[in-house]
Formats: structure tokens, sequence, C-alpha cells
């Protein structure tokens, strides 16, 4: 079973959305992931995926269902982390979701650091994404 694919719709409001964050374009990109959506371990599901890298993190956006998202953001295969949500309806509420969470660990990384970090001397950095 394959999930539906990302409209051109979804395309342009994430891409809106990034552009409105790092106050500039970003790359978007399409995948496929493989994704346990079913309790069964041995059963994967291919999943329509959004991808983009911005300031050291990846980013992914899968599409499980129609208007069913589920996203995260990792550092490398030991450091991914999620929204604390399993699940969105809401394709805009993912992403700010998954970008303000970002935002929020790159402080808290920043403020743990006692010397300058990226996010401290960066300044392309506009904040997290209010909406």
């Amino acid at each position: 079973m394959i999930a539906p694919g990302f409209t051109e719709t979804e395309q342009k409001l994430v891409s809106a959305l990034l552009l409105k964050r790092y106050a500039r374009p970003v790359s978007l990109q399409l995948a496929d992931s493989e994704l346990q959506l079913d309790a069964r371990p041995d059963e994967l599901t291919l999943c329509p995926t959004l991808y983009w890298s911005e300031r050291g993190a990846q980013f992914v956006v899968c599409k499980v269902a129609a208007n069913r998202y589920r996203s995260q953001f990792f550092y490398s295969d030991t450091e991914q982390y999620g929204t604390g949500r399993a699940e969105y309806d809401d394709l805009e509420d993912c992403v700010v979701t998954l970008l303000q969470v970002q935002s929020d660990h790159e402080r808290q990384l920043a403020n743990i650091s006692s010397r300058a970090t990226h996010a401290d001397t960066d300044t392309d950095y506009h904040g997290p994404l209010m909406i």
C-alpha cells in the first residue's frame, strides 16, 4: 500500500512556511520513506516524503494517508527528534510545530554551550516561526 503523494498545493504551502521561517527560499525535495503504520513490525508502508536540510538539521514530513502527516528532524542516525505528537491531520500545523520544536532545541543547545554556537552568530537566523 502506498500513501497518496504530496499535491502541488501542499508543496507550495510547505515552501511558503520555510520562506517565512528562514527569510529565503529553501530547497524542498520529494522522497519516499518506509514507515511502520500498523502494529505489525514486519509490514512497512511506502510514504511520500518532503525533505529539506537547514542550519545543520535534516527535516522530513511524511504523508501517511490523505490529510495525515508525520514529521521529525534529525542531525544523525542517533540524534533524531519528533514533535511529541505521532500524527497530524493538518499539514501547516505539522510543519509549523516541527520548525518550532527544532528552533527550541537549537536555542536550548546554544544556552547549554559555554561558547558561542552557530545559532548565536548566524545572521540568517530569524527566530521561531510564529503564525
